[in-house]
């Protein structure tokens, strides 16, 4: 079970399209069992079983299939692996879903040696704890793996800037104009970049959808849409600086003369910063 536990927490999470909604899924396939975690952005549902609980639910959904448990469990990896690696490989199964108080059943329907092949996934609401190791502390990891790399990124434009200056100051011409570029700006970048900005840009707008839907009196809708609804609806927010983000000092610009070329700003060195772990 350890190998499950481990295996699982190295998938990356996939959406599973179904008629009624989506789903973000992630499993974790051998010939011992399987581990899956199912999410509709509200819970987290999870089931985990080795090669018994297998052979015996397999016996009563496909009376007529004999077959062993690493058959069944290799058939399952089979279907999920094209949806769940997102291959352009079209899915050779059906799935749907039912949920039965607190519990979440997700129904298979496919076809193993020319025999119809059922399969259902029993999951029961996941412990805090697992919701943490598989959502919340990879999604912080990640977000500050990006802060990192923004700041590494606007390091090496600054110091291309360096290069570009001490190329005119050499006396070097652009032969085309259109590849000339504007110094890069650090400041201005993370004003509009900053993960804590984005991070009130997306609750405010959920808070806003939540009290319009109230102020008409229809109901909410589900947080379990597709992605591509929830890009649109971020994309369509104006882009303009969150008065409750904390604002950062925009470098002050010096006025363009009337008559002579704008002189390029002298840009200091920057110093590399050395990058922190993810949790440190």
């Amino acid at each position: 079970m350890e190998e499950l536990e481990q295996g699982l927490l190295m998938q990356p999470w996939a959406w599973l399209p179904l008629a009624e909604n989506s789903l973000l899924v992630k499993a974790y396939i051998t010939k011992q069992g399987y581990a899956l975690l199912v999410s509709d952005l509200q819970q987290v549902w999870h089931e985990q079983v080795d090669a018994s609980v297998v052979s015996h639910r397999a016996k009563e959904l496909n009376k007529r299939l004999t077959a062993p448990p690493a058959a069944f469990l290799c058939h399952l990896d089979d279907l999920l692996r094209p949806l769940l690696k997102d291959t352009a490989c079209p899915g050779k199964a059906t799935f749907s879903c039912d949920r039965v108080d607190e519990a979440m059943i997700l129904r298979v329907q496919s076809e193993l040696s020319g025999l119809p092949f059922y399969w259902n996934f029993h999951c029961i609401l996941a412990n805090p704890s697992l919701v943490s190791q598989h959502l919340i502390r990879p999604l912080m990891g990640m977000s500050l793996a990006l802060q990192c790399q923004g700041r590494e990124l606007a390091t090496l434009l600054q110091m291309k800037d360096l290069e570009i200056q001490d190329y005119q100051e050499s006396g070097a011409v652009l032969s085309r104009d259109r590849l000339k570029t504007e110094p890069f700006e650090e400041n201005s970048f993370l004003e509009q970049f900053m993960v804590e900005n984005l991070y009130v840009a997306v609750t405010r707008q959920e808070i806003q959808v939540r009290q319009e839907h109230q102020g008409t009196g229809d109901p909410q809708p589900s947080s379990s849409t597709s992605p591509q609804g929830t890009e649109n609806q971020l994309l369509s927010q104006p882009e303009e600086p969150v008065s409750s983000a904390p604002s950062l000092p925009v470098t002050e610009k010096h006025p363009t003369g009337p008559s002579g070329p704008v002189k390029r700003p002298q840009l200091s060195k920057v110093k590399r910063k050395k990058l922190r772990g993810l949790f440190s």
